[in-house]
């Protein structure tokens, strides 16, 4: 379950970070509801995983995908694409992460 509960988390902070833009610092009610919520979701259901994966691992990928699934969802929906720099970067996190999966002793395969 700690993989469904990560995902849930990452999921959550995607859209509580995107709502936190779209809120306009705290100014719009609903954006603003969307924040709290979601940061409550995220960071409940990323408890929930530190029960069975590791925090460092866990966090790794916690921020690494919420890194890369906002600037997706921010390019889409605010129109902040990020340049190359920026998406090489976000390549080197997914890789930092799929290399921690794959060769890491820490994780459970």
């Amino acid at each position: 379950m700690g993989y469904w509960y990560l995902a849930i988390a990452i999921i959550a902070e995607v859209i509580a970070t995107n709502a936190l833009k779209a809120s306009d610092e705290f100014t719009k009610l609903i954006p603003s509801i969307i924040v709290v919520v979601g940061y409550g979701t995220a960071f409940y259901f990323l408890s929930l995983v530190l029960k069975t994966i590791s925090i460092g691992v866990a966090y790794a990928i916690w921020s690494g995908m919420g890194i890369v699934l906002v600037s997706v969802v921010a390019a889409v929906l605010f129109k902040q694409v990020p340049d190359l720099p920026a998406i090489i970067g976000m390549g080197l996190i997914v890789s930092g992460v799929v290399v921690m999966h794959v060769f890491s002793k820490t994780i459970d395969h």
